[in-house]
């Protein structure tokens, strides 16, 4: 039997001119950086492979790595034949890759990244896709956009979404090429060609990317990175998660920076799990902490709503908390003593743990777990978390949430639509403004707004709409949107006004400000006055009250 180690050259000549090639990464964890590099080295020196169709679960890039450099030198050759399109639920650490999507270059196709990770598991199991009710009311519905981001990729619907009916409700089916080929990475192979994964941050869809490319009708090949080889049979059972059936090519990283376990970290043993490292002062510092006392006060009302489900519940709350003013919330909870009161999750897989940020999301120091990204995102969409509290950038009469989308930059979706969608609660927090002259403070239990932005977040038209209000009205689903000075609820007409900040003028400071009126509660409250000093501890004992009522401090 030949042997499935081999170069990379030797590996990769099995793809061919226009097939879709499957590349498995979240940012640089478990992205085969030295294949992705290799291949497109193979297409500058000799014009092939070409027009290629790429899908990935996420982005295998950061700015500079992975497809990020490759897109960067795409961008650069106008009459590039390398790449003729991409689906790829995130594509915002690659600024070349935006650009060439707003200026038609390639086909863009933008899932949310749990779809994405289940349609591989779909598509594997030989099904025409994944029917789902994620994206309805949204861009991604084929009433809007259908999730393609440009308009050559309206045109040639290389992937595509269809509304269908089942028992007299919609829902929406996922379509994409099936994969020829797989890029995916493991961290150790045996001469067998069996794959572990160590080393690696998390498992995220590795082992779905493959089995999608070796499903009929039309079974490809799965090519997998590595760190080692080591001798047949060596790999501990347990420790298996690529079947040698599934592997044709063992390519061994002459480099293990090409084999990052995350954008800052060549390797960490703590992000692999394999030590739980004692929380301190120096771990904790590394979780995002607010500089203004806006996103504070924000952080705090969100804590306040965390706190009181907890109180309900009577156990800790199961949760995900989204970039931005979200990621404060942990913060918040470690300085107040109260982390044990949270289960929180990473898209990709941890769960609990220092969760990390930028170039290094995805990862977490020390999780308490670790499960495959689309078991993980089933927790998401199936409601079985508690919670989600997730960032905004514009908010319309209906509810309906844009949370990153610019006419000038199109960063795709990540996995907003599937948390929002399915988290059975869903906190959503962010300044009330944005833009320059922001100057807002707090004392005296009252908020003081010196200078106010220049661009208002409450619009009547959404750059695009990636959360439904209506579907989530219609679904029950309890919904609560937090700034500094307002908190919203959602009811069936829309928008509702129910808290405002103690010191706030209605009229002047929140109603002036917005592109529309919303409703206005009847009984209009008061947020609470513990917000808004310049010491966090009247929050904490107001929070720490809650939950001694109910028994759980």
């Amino acid at each position: 039997m030949s042997s499935k180690i081999c170069g990379a050259r030797e590996a990769l000549s099995c793809i061919k001119d226009g097939d879709t090639v499957a590349v498995s990464g979240f940012n640089l964890t478990t992205a085969p950086e030295y294949l992705i590099l290799e291949l497109f080295e193979m297409w500058k020196e000799t014009g092939h492979p070409k027009n290629l169709f790429i899908i990935s679960d996420t982005l295998p890039a950061v700015p500079g790595r992975a497809f990020d450099k490759v897109f960067s030198e795409l961008y650069e050759m106008k009459d590039q034949d390398f790449i003729r399109g991409v689906l790829m639920p995130f594509i915002g650490w690659s600024p070349a890759l935006m650009k060439m999507t707003l200026e038609n270059r390639i086909e863009v196709y933008s899932w949310a990244i749990g779809t994405c990770s289940y349609w591989f598991r779909e598509a594997a199991s030989g099904r025409p896709g994944i029917i789902t009710k994620v994206g309805l009311g949204t861009f991604l519905d084929p009433r809007q956009d259908g999730g393609a981001s440009n308009e050559i990729a309206k045109e040639k619907k290389t992937c595509k979404v269809s509304v269908m009916e089942i028992d007299g409700e919609e829902w929406l089916l996922y379509q994409a090429p099936l994969p020829d080929v797989a890029l995916v990475r493991g961290t150790t192979a045996d001469t067998d060609g069996y794959v572990s994964m160590e080393e690696e941050g998390f498992y995220g869809t590795v082992l779905n990317i493959a089995q999608a490319a070796k499903a009929q009708p039309n079974p490809g090949k799965v090519i997998c990175q590595v760190k080692y080889v080591v001798q047949k049979g060596s790999i501990p059972t347990r420790d298996v998660i690529i079947p040698r059936a599934l592997v044709d090519h063992v390519v061994v990283t002459p480099d293990e920076d090409l084999h990052r376990i995350a954008g800052s970290y060549v390797y960490d043993p703590r992000l692999a799990g394999h030590i739980k490292a004692q929380k301190t002062k120096e771990l904790e510092a590394l979780l995002p902490t607010p500089d203004k006392i806006r996103d504070r006060i924000v952080a705090g009302r969100v804590l306040i709503e965390v706190m009181k489900l907890v109180a309900n519940l009577k156990k800790p709350a199961f949760g995900n908390l989204g970039i931005g003013i979200p990621v404060y919330v942990s913060w918040m909870a470690g300085e107040f003593g109260l982390s044990d009161l949270l289960t929180l999750t990473v898209e990709p897989g941890p769960v609990g743990g220092i969760a990390l940020v930028g170039q290094d999301f995805g990862v977490a120091i020390s999780p308490a777990a670790i499960i495959p990204m689309p078991d993980m995102f089933t927790n998401y969409e199936g409601g079985i978390i508690d919670f989600a509290s997730l960032g905004f950038m514009q908010i319309d009469p209906k509810g309906n949430v844009n949370p990153s989308y610019s006419p000038v930059r199109v960063s795709g979706p990540g996995g907003f639509p599937v948390i929002s969608a399915g988290s059975p609660r869903t906190y959503f927090a962010g300044g009330f403004t944005a833009g320059k002259g922001i100057d807002i403070d707090a004392d005296g239990g009252k908020l003081i707004i010196n200078s106010d932005g220049n661009i208002t977040k409450f619009n009547n038209e959404l750059v695009k709409i990636v959360f439904s209000g209506p579907e989530a009205a219609k679904n029950g689903k309890e919904i609560i949107y937090v700034t500094e000075r307002a908190v919203f609820g959602l009811n069936e007409n829309g928008l509702i006004l129910k808290e405002v900040a103690p010191g706030v003028d209605v009229e002047k400071d929140i109603l002036a400000k917005m592109d529309f009126k919303p409703q206005i509660a009847d009984k209009l409250e008061t947020m609470p006055e513990v917000l808004f000093h310049q010491s966090m501890d009247p929050l904490k004992e107001y929070i720490d009250n809650i939950l001694k009522e109910a028994g759980m401090l």
